[in-house]
Order: C-alpha cells, then structure tokens, then sequence
C-alpha cells in the first residue's frame, strides 16, 4: 500500500490469483472483505490433509507484516488465506467467527 493510504479507508477485495478453491470459501472471503478494516484477502496454497474437517473452518494462523495468514479447511483440504488489515488477532477472529456464523 501507498504511504499515507489506511486500510479502514479502503473497501476490501478478495485476489483471484488461483483458480482452485475451497468449496463455499470465495463466499466467505467476499463477506469478511466487506467488514471493516479489512483490506486486501488473498488465497494461496492448496493441500491436502488426513484428518476431515466437514464444516468450513478458517483460523488465524500467524502474523505476517501488515495482516494474518489464515488456514481454510473443509473436507480433506485446507488453504492458505492472506489477510491485510488493521485490527488485532482478537479482533480479526472475532470477525471471522461472525462472518462464519452468517455463512451456516
């Protein structure tokens, strides 16, 4: 982001920049990059694992500069999500968790 330009000020958007994605998480990104002092949400690596998750879960993973990477899961698969913005870890998981509850 340019010097001067504040996160809350901005509309967040969600990257298209993989054509793969979690089932039903484009939608959930959408809505949590509506709230406020959400920037910039970009989705990245996609995995697999062993233990199946059925419901869609995202959890705040670790710091990055300027935001959070957040893992998605569902089913046998997870992703990687980065997240730009202002609020704290709390904040932001508290946020997810409204998002999430919209989403069931």
């Amino acid at each position: 982001m340019g010097a001067g330009i504040r996160v809350e000020s901005l509309k967040g958007r969600v990257v298209w920049n993989h054509s793969t994605h979690l089932p039903g998480l484009i939608p959930v990104l959408e809505r949590l990059a509506e709230q406020t002092g959400i920037g910039t949400i970009t989705p990245a690596v996609i995995g697999r694992t062993k233990a199946n998750t059925p419901k869609l879960l995202l959890k705040v993973s670790v710091p990055i500069r300027g935001g959070f990477k957040l893992i998605a899961r569902k089913g046998k698969t997870f992703q990687e999500v980065f997240v730009l913005t202002r609020l704290s870890q709390t904040e932001l998981e508290a946020t997810i968790a409204q998002v999430l509850s919209r989403a069931a």
